[in-house]
């Protein structure tokens, strides 16, 4: 099975998911201005709510996919306030024709002073292991 692993983020968080997640299924974890260059089963998509959506880049990421190269996207992140970005993540990439898993990992993200330390090591022990079941 062929994986990618690509985020955004503007705090740290969600690269800290990412790798976390990338370490366990043997892959990378690249920032979504790198392309995938080669068709893969699952794109592992990092991402977090930013004004009350997802970011404009993410949007504009998703709009960018080729349907060819992508089986599907599994969503990943975490947040201070909102949960889960899944959404609006199935609501662009229905755009473009690709499907998104109803599995998520989603946790608390530090911002300012709420949620200090998270993503926390229990956090980046359960994407590594969600990570791992989502591959088998």
């Amino acid at each position: 099975m062929k994986v990618a692993v690509r985020y955004y983020t503007k705090t740290g968080n969600t690269k800290k998911l990412a790798e976390a997640l990338a370490k366990a299924v043997g892959v990378e974890a690249e920032p979504i201005d790198v392309d995938i260059e080669e068709p893969v089963d699952i794109l592992f998509l990092g991402n977090s709510y930013y004004a009350f959506s997802i970011d404009p880049e993410v949007k504009k990421y998703i709009a960018s996919l080729d349907k060819q190269k992508i089986g599907k996207i599994v969503n990943f992140g975490s947040a201070a306030m909102l949960n889960s970005t899944l959404k609006k993540v199935k609501s662009q990439a229905n755009k473009v024709g690709i499907s998104v898993d109803d599995r998520e990992f989603h946790c608390k993200g530090e911002f300012k002073s709420m949620h200090k330390g998270r993503p926390n090591e229990e956090d980046l022990k359960a994407i590594a292991e969600f990570g791992k079941h989502i591959v088998e």
